[in-house]
C-alpha cells in the first residue's frame, strides 16, 4: 500500500479566472487544470467575472483528469440595488465570490447570473443583497479581493461598518458559509491594510478566513501577456502610465507550498481552503436528454398527433399518388421517432415553422441532415422530398446511435425577430434560449491586437500578420514559414510580437 505523503499541503485555489473572464483572464481551461495536476492539487475552483461560460467545459475536463471541479462565479454586487442605474453612482459595484456546494447551489448560481444579466446589467451584470438572500441556499461566499465590500470599507477606514457588513453577509449565507478572503500581494500596499482589517474582523466575529490568489494566468512569466490582454480590453498601450495595470499583483497559480509560505502567519486561511473544497460536491447531470413538452389536443398523445399531421401532409403533398414507398418510409421514421421519444420535438419545430409561413415570413426549404427526414417534409418543416432525392434519414436520426436531432432552419433576417417573439410567447420566455458563441483570437488577429497594445506601428503589425497563412498557428509559422522564421530570428521587435501573439492565440476575445 502506498504511504500517504504527510508533508503534502492540502490547499485549493478558490478564486480563479480563465479566459472566459473576457480580455481579463488569460488561462485556458486545459492550462489551468494541467498545471493544477502538475502541482499535485486534487481540486480547484473556477470563478470567472459575472459569468458561467466555462462551467461545463471546466467540469467535464476536471473530471477527466481526476480533479474535483468547484463551480463558482465572481459576482458584481450593486450597493444600491439592481433597479438603480444612475451614472457615477450605480456604476460602482463590489465583488463577491460564490461557490456551489451542490446541485441546489449550482441552480441558484444559474439564477443569480441570469438575473444579473437580464435585469441587473449596468456596465456589468449585477446582483444585490436581496437577490443573494433569495438564492443563497447551497452556496459558499468569499469576501473577494480589495474590490469586495468588506475590504473596501476597511480601506476606507470604516471598520465598524465593515464588521457590520461582514455579519450581514454571514447572515445571508449562514454561519460557516461566509469567509473573509485574504490575498498576498506585497507590492500592493492596500492589500496589507485590507488583510490586517479583515483579520481583525475575523477575530471579533468568528467569521473564518480563507487564502486566495485571484488567479488570472497560470505562470508568473505570463504576467506581461495578461497585461497586453488588459490593454486590448481597454484600448490602451503597454507604455501608458495611467491605465489599469495588474503587474504588481502576481496573479499566477502558486503552488500549495508557496501559498503556505505566503500565509504562514494565518495557517487557518490555508486549511480552510481544503475545508471548503471538501464541502463542495457538485454533480452535474450531463447526457440525460430533457425533452421539451408540447401540449397536444385532448385525446392525443404526441405520437398520435404527429401521425395525424403526417397523414394530413401525405394527402396534401401527394394526393392520389401516395405509394407504398411513401408509407414504408413514414412508418420506418415513425418507429425511430417513437423509440427515441422525439415526437414532441418535431411538433414544436413544425409549429413555429408553419406559423412563420402562415405569417408570410420566408422560411428556407431545409438544409443539413434534417432534409433527409420524410416526417419533416410531411409536417412542413422542410420543403424537399427526401425520397425523390434519395436522402438518408439515418444521417438525421440513427436508431443505432441515438442523439438529439438537430434541425437547421433559415428565416428571413428582416422578420426573424417575429419568429423568436412567437416562440417566447407560445412556450414561455423562460423556456427559450439563444446560443452563445465565442470569438477567439486567431493568429492574424492576435498579431494585430498584440502589436497595437505594444505600440508597434500599424504597418509593421499588418505586414507581419499577412505573413501568416490562414488557418496556421503562430508556433507552426515560426517553425515552418521561412519569412516568419527569419523575422523571428533577426528582429527583436518581431520576436516579441510573435511571442506575445502566440500566447494570446486561441484566447476568447468576445461573446
Amino acid at each position: 500500500m502506498q504511504k500517504k505523503d504527510s508533508t503534502k499541503i492540502n490547499f485549493t485555489h478558490l478564486h480563479v479566472h480563465s479566459h472566459y473572464s473576457l480580455l481579463d483572464g488569460l488561462a485556458k481551461i486545459d492550462e489551468l487544470l494541467d498545471r493544477a495536476k502538475e502541482l499535485g492539487m486534487d481540486s480547484i475552483a473556477l470563478t470567472d467575472h459575472g459569468v458561467l461560460y466555462g462551467a461545463i467545459e471546466f467540469y467535464q475536463k476536471a473530471k477527466e483528469r481526476g480533479i474535483k471541479p468547484i463551480v463558482g462565479c465572481e459576482m458584481y454586487v450593486a450597493p444600491n440595488g439592481i433597479e438603480n442605474k444612475r451614472a457615477k453612482i450605480d456604476d460602482a459595484r463590489h465583488h463577491l465570490i460564490l461557490l456551489a456546494k451542490n446541485e441546489t447551489g449550482y441552480k441558484n448560481l444559474l439564477q443569480l447570473v441570469s438575473i444579473a444579466h437580464l435585469e441587473g446589467f449596468y456596465y456589468k451584470p449585477r446582483v444585490d443583497r436581496e437577490l443573494l438572500k433569495r438564492f443563497s441556499e447551497g452556496l459558499i461566499a468569499l469576501s473577494a479581493c480589495v474590490e469586495g465590500e468588506v475590504p473596501s470599507l476597511v480601506l476606507s477606514g470604516k471598520m465598524e461598518e465593515a464588521e457590520k457588513t461582514a455579519l450581514e453577509y454571514e447572515n445571508i449565507f449562514g454561519k460557516g458559509d461566509f469567509f473573509l478572503e485574504l490575498q498576498h500581494h506585497p507590492k500592493f500596499p492596500n492589500q496589507k491594510i485590507a488583510n490586517e482589517g479583515v483579520i481583525e474582523i475575523s477575530k471579533r466575529t468568528g467569521i473564518p478566513l480563507v487564502a486566495t490568489t485571484d488567479m488570472h494566468y497560470v505562470h508568473l512569466e505570463d504576467a506581461p501577456i495578461q497585461d497586453i490582454l488588459l490593454c486590448v480590453q481597454t484600448n490602451r498601450k503597454v507604455s501608458e502610465q495611467n491605465r489599469m495595470n495588474l503587474m504588481d499583483f502576481e496573479l499566477y497559480m502558486r503552488s500549495p507550498e508557496k501559498m503556505a509560505e505566503d500565509f504562514k502567519d494565518v495557517p487557518e486561511a490555508i486549511e480552510n481552503t481544503a475545508r471548503i473544497a471538501s464541502r463542495c460536491n457538485l454533480e452535474i447531470e450531463l447526457g440525460n436528454i430533457k425533452l421539451p413538452f408540447y401540449e397536444v389536443p385532448a385525446g392525443y398523445t404526441p405520437e398520435t398527433y404527429l401521425r395525424e399531421l403526417c397523414e394530413k401532409g401525405l394527402a396534401e403533398r401527394f394526393g392520389e399518388d401516395i405509394t407504398e414507398v411513401h408509407r414504408d418510409r413514414m412508418e420506418y421514421e415513425f418507429s425511430v421517432i417513437e423509440k427515441t421519444g422525439f415526437a414532441s420535438y418535431f411538433l414544436i419545430v413544425q409549429d413555429f415553422v408553419n406559423w412563420a409561413k402562415n405569417q408570410g415570413i420566408v422560411v428556407g426549404p431545409g438544409r443539413g441532415s434534417a432534409a433527409g427526414s420524410f416526417v419533416s417534409y410531411l409536417t412542413g418543416i422542410t420543403n424537399i422530398d427526401p425520397i425523390k432525392y434519395n436522402l438518408l434519414f439515418e444521417r438525421f436520426l440513427n436508431p443505432e446511435r441515438i442523439s438529439m436531432p438537430d434541425i437547421d432552419l433559415d428565416f428571413a433576417d428582416i422578420r426573424r425577430d417575429e419568429v423568436l417573439a412567437y416562440v417566447r410567447e407560445r412556450y414561455g420566455k423562460d423556456h427559450v434560449a439563444q446560443i452563445i458563441t465565442f470569438g477567439t483570437m486567431a493568429a492574424r488577429a492576435a498579431v494585430r491586437d498584440a502589436g497595437r497594445a505594444l505600440g508597434y506601428p500599424y504597418g509593421f503589425c499588418d505586414q507581419t500578420a499577412k505573413l501568416i497563412p490562414m488557418g496556421m498557428s503562430i508556433r507552426d509559422c515560426i517553425a515552418g514559414v521561412p519569412e516568419v522564421t527569419h523575422l523571428y530570428k533577426t528582429d527583436p521587435a518581431g520576436k516579441k510580437l510573435l511571442d506575445s501573439a502566440g500566447r494570446l492565440e486561441g484566447v476568447c476575445r468576445h461573446a
